[in-house]
């Protein structure tokens, strides 16, 4: 871990640089406190120089919010596509990010944040960050973000398809789009055809060896796949639904232990597993569920990952590995949302012919409309798009 310097009271000052996002430690940086101004504070962070923060906390919040405003006056230019607007967009909101995490803030040896009014952020930090290892320094807008997220952490997102809540973690992305998790709550479940064993209820003992199960017919998939679990809320959906065992993997270690919590705390241990593997597990399944990222770009911080995938790598990755791994009978479910398409980002065209090309045949699809305030906010500059977003449960089987 990096560490960053100041001067402060004619003295050399060092401290522990941390970025969630990889960003590099700035270069040169200058106290600031209640008395700078927004306008001041603004022209420095975008020229590269971070500003730490030794004013009251509410002060600093101000602050960020006035340094927004600043940066949120760039437009979007007239007559641009929705592939050029939306590539705008996505660089306005970087520029937008690098400016503002230049304000920063100090952490204590126990992640104590030593500012007037500062609330009690070392929970919060010790979730994000692990234990406290000395003296910090992030940007004050990421610390909002853990403190967010230790909030959604401990009260739960309702998810009405579970009749319960799911709790998610620091850097993972929370299923506050419900439309997708519906659309798995309520889809046909494949039925494997033909007689299966059930699972022997008897063991064999010194007197007497167990006896054979009865044969059982199938009436509904038995195992199941969830790549990409998150939070683990599929897997919870696919558990409840009745299926006897499914089998979650995602490779951000946060969102492994993230979905191993939410199962615990559903009392669904004994039925779902979870793996840190990269999409598929050992063995082949009935039902293969994926919610890949949706758009074909480059994340930019953690939580982004749950949005974007370069090069529509996971997307791919699940269709190129679908027909070996299901069961004969079995679906594989693609939910995915079409925004890149209205974006100009990937065609449908791409998308079945990444089908036919994995050797897959399209059962059936179910498609809704998104739900979530950005579909309805004219000012968005990818209104238009979001407008038209169709998010879909592709039904899935191999070729005959």
């Amino acid at each position: 871990m990096s560490e960053i310097h100041w001067i402060e009271a004619d003295a050399r000052q060092s401290a522990r640089w941390h970025s969630e996002n990889g960003a590099p430690p700035p270069r040169r940086i200058v106290l600031a406190d209640d008395r700078t101004p927004a306008a001041v504070a603004h022209r420095l962070a975008c020229e590269g120089t971070a500003l730490l923060w030794r004013g009251d906390f509410h002060g600093a919040r101000r602050l960020l919010s006035a340094m927004g405003r600043r940066v949120d006056r760039r437009g979007t230019p007239s007559g641009a596509t929705a592939a050029e607007t939306f590539h705008l967009y996505r660089r306005a909101r970087g520029h937008r990010a690098r400016v503002l995490n230049m304000l920063l803030v100090p952490l204590g040896d126990d992640h104590a944040l030593a500012l007037r009014r500062a609330p009690d952020v070392r929970r919060a930090c010790e979730e994000a960050y692990g234990p406290p290892r000395g003296p910090l320094v992030v940007s004050l807008r990421e610390l909002l973000g853990v403190l967010g997220a230790h909030q959604w952490r401990r009260t739960g997102v309702e998810v009405p398809a579970l009749g319960a809540r799911i709790h998610p973690h620091y850097g993972v992305f929370s299923p506050v789009r419900g439309e997708y998790v519906d659309l798995v709550a309520r889809a046909p479940l494949p039925v494997p055809p033909g007689p299966r064993p059930a699972p022997a209820t008897a063991t064999a003992t010194a007197t007497a060896p167990a006896t054979a199960a009865a044969p059982a017919f199938a009436t509904g998939p038995r195992t199941a796949f969830d790549l990409g679990t998150g939070t683990g809320v599929l897997a919870a959906v696919l558990a409840r639904r009745g299926i006897e065992r499914v089998v979650a993997t995602d490779t951000n270690p946060r969102a492994v232990a993230c979905a191993r919590d939410n199962v615990r705390r559903l009392g669904l241990a004994g039925r779902v597993e979870v793996l840190d593997a990269d999409l598929y597990p050992p063995g082949r399944a009935d039902l293969v569920v994926c919610n890949p990222p949706w758009l074909p770009a480059r994340p930019t911080s953690a939580v982004e990952r749950g949005v974007y995938d370069p090069g529509s790598r996971m997307l791919r990755g699940f269709l190129d590995g679908l027909a070996e791994r299901l069961e004969p009978g079995g679906e594989g479910w693609l939910v995915m949302s079409d925004l890149a398409e209205h974006l100009g980002l990937r065609h449908r065209r791409e998308l079945l012919d990444a089908f036919a090309g994995a050797g897959l045949r399209v059962v059936g699809r179910t498609a809704v409309r998104p739900r979530h305030p950005r579909a309805q906010d004219s000012a968005d500059p990818l209104h238009a798009a979001r407008a038209a977003e169709r998010t879909s449960l592709w039904r899935l089987a191999p070729r005959r």
